[in-house]
């Protein structure tokens, strides 16, 4: 890690200005509706990490925009009355009921933190004029607008970064991000661990995640089932002190022969609720405590001079055993020292250090809050692209499931799935879906399965990756439609390229935008090939862009085939 780790502060952003921005996105129509619902409930599910990570201005700007793409576009779609959309519809408006109490409660508090920006660029302005003033210089005084030496703003204003106080460029926080991922993933799953354990159904959790209602239940049931493996542990200790002090008959589950009076008043581990479990005390044949004698024996006891509190015993001598024995250069046992070992010199109090822009946070600090990714490219309209870190050995592992399709010279797919974590995006799961192939396409059949899985595991949908068994890496006219719907429901969206028998053999590619999305979007050609007149119609996404290959990022394979 370098410089780029800083504590430097980026602009906050009012409530105005984040409302502009999330107003400003590209709406078609003609886009399949089911294209559109998933991308509101990917809405959702941003703003509620950005929310869960207190990134306040992000999470308004998303679920404002949700709100804007539900009520004032998807509600007039021309698919809007077909039954298969008709219950993700509304429950897309049920959201935006919650969540415009919530874009209430952000609001304040967004537009009291630019106030306070504000403030403190017109104090510091106060101060520069006095010391001009008396130096008998002329001080321009900037405006609250202009004057943001201290605090650079993002490029076009991102809200995501907007105000951030540690901003990181992901280039060069590659190990660190991988920490990050592998903390708050295991956070969540645990957290969904205990979901299931406390008994709520997976529709109950949909129903909840879509609403915007789900708060802090994760939190909470986490920290339940962590309440819960301690009790466990607790009962354990419990039992093995009762064997210890002997007062153990029977295990908690072998105890009919008990009476109900006896039962009632002993309480059993799992009554026993612990936050920390208790060490077992010592069993009576360790206790060395003499017992006391009675007064009266103390009393004769002392008089005979028997006993005497107030005086210790003597130490011992510290004449050598072989004091006595004549001192020898060839005696096999050498005689102790009279001589103690110098003491060691107590080591140099450090004065304590602030962390540099240089160190590396702690285990302890390495929380989703702390942190936030700054965008590492944007597209071609100026809009900020969020960083996408991938696993280097995920494209191998792809490939030797694909290997008997590309062996028949059939196409294989596989979904990239992940989470959003510091304003970054992780893949960490590659889904193999129920798809039909041939030779130059490859068809994910049974779509509703996949969402459910990725809905069912909280994951975001990042892109795709294919194969090409016999032609060269290239995205040809019907990748370009398909990845189309992948980057109208995430701008950062990838679609990997795997041509194993030529070189190069793989690559990470978007679609421009302008012209690449709206020439596909707008494109009424017909046939699965058809050549398109845009020439810079896509791009690549890792040399340079948005992606950034993790060492050490963990991912799992689930295949649905």
């Amino acid at each position: 890690m370098d410089g780029s780790l800083h504590h430097t502060a980026m602009m906050p952003m009012n409530v105005e200005q984040i409302v502009k921005k999330a107003q400003d996105f590209d709406y078609n129509p003609l886009i399949p509706l089911r294209y559109w619902l998933r991308t509101a409930d990917t809405l959702l599910k941003e703003a509620r990490i950005y929310e869960r990570e207190g990134n306040d201005q992000q999470a308004y700007l998303l679920l404002f925009r949700h709100a804007q793409l539900v009520l004032g576009y998807l509600s007039t779609h021309p698919d809007a009355q077909q039954h298969e959309n008709r219950l993700t519809l509304a429950e897309s408006k049920g959201a935006v009921k919650t969540n415009l109490a919530k874009l209430e409660v952000l609001k304040p508090r967004i537009n009291k933190r630019y106030e306070k920006y504000e403030a403190i660029i017109r104090e510091r302005n106060v101060r520069r004029g006095a010391s001009a003033k008396e130096r008998g210089e002329i001080y321009s005084h900037q405006s609250t607008e202009s004057d943001t030496s201290s605090f650079p703003s993002s490029k076009d204003g991102d809200p995501a970064v907007a105000g951030a106080s540690r901003p990181l460029a992901a280039e060069d926080n590659k190990d660190l991000a991988v920490q990050l991922a592998h903390k708050e993933i295991k956070r969540r799953q645990t957290a969904r661990r205990a979901t299931r354990q406390a008994g709520i159904s997976e529709d109950e959790e949909h129903e909840r995640r879509t609403a915007g209602v789900w708060a802090d239940w994760e939190d909470a049931l986490a920290r339940d089932s962590q309440v819960r493996d301690d009790s466990d542990l607790s009962g354990n200790l419990w039992e093995t002190r009762r064997r210890m002090d002997g007062s153990w008959s029977a295990g908690p589950r072998n105890r009919t022969h008990e009476s109900g009076s006896e039962l009632k008043g002993r309480r059993s581990p799992g009554d026993i609720t612990y936050r920390y479990p208790s060490v077992p005390q010592k069993s009576a044949y360790e206790m060395w405590t003499p017992t006391p004698l009675p007064p009266s024996a103390v009393k004769q006891a002392s008089a005979k001079g028997i006993l005497n509190h107030s005086l210790p015993p003597e130490r011992p001598s510290k004449t050598s055993l072989f004091a006595n024995e004549p001192s020898s250069a060839n005696s096999r046992l050498s005689l102790p020292s009279e001589e103690y070992p110098p003491r060691p010199e107590k080591s140099p109090q450090v004065e304590p250090v602030s962390r540099s822009a240089t160190a590396t946070p702690t285990q302890t600090d390495i929380q989703p809050s702390t942190f936030t990714f700054k965008p590492s490219a944007y597209l071609e309209n100026g809009a900020p692209l969020r960083t996408i870190f991938l696993p280097p050995d995920l494209r191998s592992r792809f490939l030797s499931l694909a290997a008997p399709n590309t062996r028949a010279n059939l196409e294989t797919c596989g979904i990239l799935c992940g989470t959003l974590i510091s304003n970054a995006l992780f893949v960490s799961k590659l889904v193999i879906p129920e798809q039909e192939s041939t030779s130059d396409t490859c068809e994910t059949v049974n779509e509703s399965a996949l969402f459910d899985y990725c809905d069912s595991e909280d994951l975001m949908v990042l892109g795709w990756i294919h194969t090409h068994p016999t032609q060269t890496c290239f995205m040809s006219s019907r990748d370009l439609h398909t990845h189309c719907g992948y980057q109208i429901m995430m701008p950062e969206s990838i679609a990997i390229v795997c041509a194993p028998s030529k070189d190069p053999s793989w690559g990470v590619f978007r679609l421009t935008d302008p012209p690449g999305m709206k020439a596909v979007r707008n494109c009424q050609q017909p046939g699965l090939f058809h050549p398109h007149a845009e020439g810079n119609i896509y791009t690549d996404a890792l040399r340079p862009g948005h992606v950034f290959e993790a060492k050490g990022l963990e991912f799992e394979v689930m295949d649905l085939r």
